[in-house]
């Protein structure tokens, strides 16, 4: 009777982070964040657009922005938990985070989710013309057509502060390898037309607990997870973006309560978010 060797399982986990992360700084996040001033002396609030495709949670990463500075559960960013298959954001909506009953300089505008399909979610145009701070807050997304300057609800002429100087792209970092190739399309027409103008992007891979084991056990392990780093370099060649702006995160969706691991991913990724959108505004001589 012939025997059969077993093939030894591989180690999940990296023997050195392949980040350097400090686990020990949100009380410096923090502070730093909440002493920020946008360096454009015109320009009281930094405006960040954050999109994504229907349920990457884009509406909780705000809330739990939100949350990290409260130290309690927030829900001001409203998120549809039942899997309708359609956004539950319908209209364009900016929120300030606060810090206490401080408000922070900057503010993120959740906008419609986007779809595969052409006349499905928020259109590319809608997109471009939010960034560019021509989209009014409050406007109701049309998935027929993109917003027109006929429309009243149209910005002719925004000032620096209505314009965004940062695209926050939210994924879930699960699905990273079945992102439908229609969506990349839109995203990279996205892309192209804002880089234009010099914006940067930022991608923010949320769902990480569900995407590996490892890091469900222990979320300090996502710099050490070999299949975390795997899905973010595949996430970096299909979208473009570098790694250096591509930060893991978990959203808060059934917490009670805060967790300082939760808050240190997402406020480095707060961090990185700001300092991008503060470069490209002192480098807005092309407005």
């Amino acid at each position: 009777m012939g025997s059969s060797e077993s093939v030894p399982l591989q180690n999940p986990e990296l023997d050195q982070p392949w980040r350097t992360f400090d686990w020990g700084q949100k009380k410096a996040l923090k502070e730093k964040l909440e002493n920020f001033t946008p360096s454009h002396p015109n320009v009281k609030n930094i405006t960040i657009l954050v999109a994504g495709e229907i349920g990457a949670g884009k509406s909780s990463f705000i809330n739990s922005i939100d949350s990290a500075f409260q130290n309690r559960i927030t829900s001001r960013a409203l998120v549809n938990s039942a899997a309708t298959g359609h956004s539950f954001t319908q209209k364009l909506k900016g929120f300030t985070i606060r810090s206490g009953t401080k408000n922070l300089p900057f503010v993120f505008k959740d906008i419609m989710g986007l779809e595969p399909k052409a006349l499905a979610g928020s259109q590319t145009e809608d997109i471009i013309n939010a960034m560019y701070g021509h989209v009014k807050d409050g406007y109701k997304f049309k998935e027929d057509r993109p917003i027109s300057c006929e429309d009243q609800q149209y910005s002719h002429d925004p000032s620096l502060s209505d314009q965004s100087f940062c695209l926050v792209y939210v994924l879930p970092l699960d699905m990273v390898q079945y992102t439908d190739d229609r969506l990349i399309d839109k995203l990279t027409i996205i892309r192209q037309r804002i880089s234009e103008k010099g914006i940067p992007q930022v991608i923010v891979l949320t769902k990480v607990d569900e995407a590996c084991p490892l890091v469900q056990k222990d979320l300090r392990k996502v710099y050490t997870s070999k299949k975390i780093k795997e899905k973010m370099e595949l996430c970096s060649a299909k979208i473009g973006v570098p790694m250096t702006n591509i930060f893991p995160v978990k959203n808060y969706h059934n917490e009670i309560n805060t967790d300082d691991n939760t808050d240190i991913l997402i406020l480095k990724a707060l961090e990185q978010i700001v300092q991008t959108a503060d470069d490209r505004l002192l480098d807005n001589e092309s407005y």
